[in-house]
């Protein structure tokens, strides 16, 4: 008995001793280089950053403000004209050398023509418009957010990060190379989109400029990621690049049960149906999923980089998978990297407080992950509710707002190494990840014209500072500027003169 109690034993070591050796084996041995992405990049103009921040003071103080689809109406157009008509005349080189179109009435398209028409051209995009700021915060600003201050090294000002200095930076790279003399080979088009806050027609109808005129993109860049520092998987700055983006649909949950006075109520009455409901959706998320892209690349191309134990547990994720899906769980950023996400945002019910309401409405924002779509989400809602009683669900379309999540972008190309090697640069030889954009860019338009759509600006952004997109205290470094200005520059000939 003790000798088979001793066998056993050891056979339980052997089998630990095992299971260790492969969980450190496939640690070491988790991951890709970052080294293959990377390139010698071609040399470019000198920037001045000071220079570059008066330029963008100088189009803060322009209120291009979107509110609705439609905006900015008859009448209220002044600040879209006046930024263009600054555009033209502050960059006079690249204004000389190429041709200016406006569609959409105020939407910009810049194209520079290269020397060789059988390739495919390049596209830079960045968009004019910026939201408001909540009202009751203006005193919250370090510095008013429409008067472009510089000060304690930083531009305030909304539209720092979202999306004018990407617009300024790209016409500041676009008119040093032309002053320069340089001629690309590739044509560069410039796309400035006037209302991607509010419903992007300007950048479809951009697209169909191109489209008509049968145009295909080698590759497209918009906003979305810039060099993260520090990013939360491996502690330090990393070049993020987005690669796709996720859709959007809301779906209305409608509750019908029996109406009356307060005095008497029913046991399950519309509101509380309803109620069931938005709970059920809440305990009941959409599956996370690690195992595709953009989330496997991401994760491969940062494993080198990660803490040990990190690392460790996503080369194991048959052992470890539940922990990783729970820390990821619990932040609401990183939840949205692995999962269509589910926002309960607006709820109506009775005219008055004593009146038990016949129909009960909830409307649940989805952003949806690439391994879904609006027909899924669709199909998990009413899987989720199926047992409540009462409670239907449709696709609504009242906001006029939807699109499925856009197609993942390679990163085995020429676009994405020419990208991760600027971010590299721009980082100070900081590793460069491909990742999944939560929201939604004007560049969701262009899979039509481009299988190579990216998302990301040259610039070296503090975690801190990610607060200000479309939040209080909006800035960027002005040492940024030079940075961003020569990376855009940087790519615009090493994408454009093969």
């Amino acid at each position: 008995m003790l000798k088979r109690i001793g066998q056993f034993i050891g056979l339980l070591v052997l089998l630990a001793l095992v299971l260790v050796a492969v969980v450190v084996v496939r640690t070491m041995t988790f991951g890709k280089s970052n080294d293959a992405n990377r390139m010698e990049l071609p040399s470019v103009p000198e920037f001045s950053s000071d220079e570059i921040a008066t330029h963008l003071s100088d189009i803060l103080q322009l209120p291009t403000i979107t509110l609705t689809a439609g905006d900015p109406r008859p009448g209220q157009e002044g600040p879209w004209i006046e930024l263009r008509d600054y555009l033209q005349t502050t960059y006079p080189a690249f204004n000389a050398v190429a041709e200016r179109h406006l569609v959409a009435e105020h939407t910009i398209l810049y194209g520079w023509q290269g020397s060789d028409t059988s390739l495919d051209p390049i596209l830079l995009m960045a968009h004019q418009d910026v939201v408001p700021i909540n009202l009751g915060t203006e005193d919250q600003w370090d510095a008013p957010p429409f008067a472009g201050i510089v000060q304690d090294g930083y531009v305030y000002g909304r539209g720092t990060v979202d999306n004018k200095t990407s617009l300024i930076t790209i016409m500041e790279a676009a008119e040093a190379l032309a002053a320069s003399g340089y001629q690309p080979t590739r044509s560069i088009w410039i796309m400035f989109g006037h209302d991607e806050e509010v419903s992007g027609s300007g950048a479809q109808a951009g697209v169909d400029f191109f489209q008509e005129r049968d145009i295909r993109m080698e590759m497209v860049l918009d906003e979305g990621y810039f060099i993260v520092d520090p990013f939360p998987l491996t502690g330090s700055s990393t070049g993020v690049i987005g690669i796709a983006e996720k859709g959007y649909v809301t779906i209305r949950l409608t509750s019908t049960a029996q109406g009356g006075h307060s005095s008497t109520p029913p046991r399950n009455s519309a509101n509380v149906q309803l109620s069931r409901a938005l709970v059920a959706l809440d305990e009941q998320q959409m599956p996370a999923d690690f195992s595709r892209p953009p989330m496997s690349e991401m994760i491969s191309s940062v494993a080198a980089d990660m803490p040990f134990m990190t690392r460790m547990a996503f080369a194991n994720q048959w052992l470890f998978r539940p922990m990783i899906e729970d820390q990821f769980a619990a932040d609401g950023a990183s939840n949205a990297m692995i999962r269509t996400t589910t926002a309960p945002t607006m709820i109506s019910g009775s005219i008055k407080e004593n009146v038990l309401p016949q129909n009960s409405y909830a409307l649940v924002n989805f952003r949806i992950h690439p391994n879904d779509s609006v027909e899924t989400v669709l199909a998990h809602v009413r899987d989720v509710i199926s047992d409540i009683d009462g409670v239907t669900a449709d696709v609504d379309q009242s906001g006029g707002i939807g699109s499925e999540a856009s197609p993942v972008s390679p990163t085995e190309n020429r676009a994405y190494q020419v990208l991760a090697s600027v971010a590299s640069d721009a980082g100070g030889g900081v590793p460069a990840v491909p990742a999944l954009v939560l929201g939604a860019t004007d560049s969701r338009w262009t899979t039509e014209i481009s299988d190579n759509i990216y998302r990301f600006a040259p610039g070296v952004l503090p975690i801190g500072d990610l607060q200000g997109f479309h939040g209080t205290n909006e800035r960027i470094s002005v040492d940024n500027l030079e940075r961003m200005a020569r990376g855009y520059a940087q790519i615009m000939v090493a994408m454009s003169s093969e």
